[in-house]
């Protein structure tokens, strides 16, 4: 069971073309604040006035609406971070359902990267519950466009923290080496644990 009155540690040293300092960055300010507001939303919660709850307006509306946000930003950072590490190309049933649902992992590959493009804060690649497939989602926000019955494999933050300070404007170069930071063994066993 996973504590969230911890933050969780990098499970890596060092990335291929993503800087020491926008790991740091994006660790140590970005995702400790999301978790931090987390926990600052969870104590609220705690006295918010239940019987003034209103759809327009409410102490427990704007609370439970903030929880989502914070909650999927601490969780999405974790997934990303989860991700980097560097090992190569995919193997094992991860590949295996990335040809099968995608019809190649180039095909896969293709889309992915696109989706990172054309996404405005997170590409997901993503198991479905519901038709046993994988999927690529994105999402501009941590709390719209998540699809119910998924679990999260593999995830791009593509909002301009997660880049700027190494690549500028330059996106698609910040995508190409997210690529090579892939580690592809973490994903095979979270896979596999579905």
């Amino acid at each position: 069971m996973k504590d969230y009155n911890q933050s969780k540690k990098l499970p890596f040293q060092k990335l291929n073309g993503i800087s020491e300092k926008t790991i740091a960055i994006h660790h140590n300010k970005l995702y400790q604040g999301y978790l931090k507001k987390w926990q600052e939303i969870q104590e609220k919660l705690k006295t918010a006035d239940k019987s003034s709850a209103n759809a327009t307006f409410s102490e427990l509306r704007e609370l439970k609406l903030e929880e989502t946000f914070a909650a999927n930003g601490v969780l999405l950072h974790e997934a990303y971070f989860d991700s980097l590490g560097g090992e190569g190309d995919p193997k094992g049933k991860i590949k295996e359902a990335l040809i099968k649902d995608f019809g190649s992992f180039e095909n896969w590959q293709e889309e992915f990267k696109a989706l990172g493009m054309a996404a405005r804060g997170w590409g997901i690649l993503a198991f479905d519950f519901n038709d046993g497939k994988l999927h690529n989602y994105l999402t501009d926000l941590h709390n719209q466009g998540g699809v119910w019955g998924t679990s999260p494999l593999l995830v791009l933050d593509v909002y301009e923290h997660a880049y700027f300070i190494d690549y500028g404007s330059d996106r698609k170069s910040y995508i190409e080496d997210f690529f090579k930071n892939i580690n592809w063994s973490v994903i095979d066993k979270k896979f596999q644990k579905l």
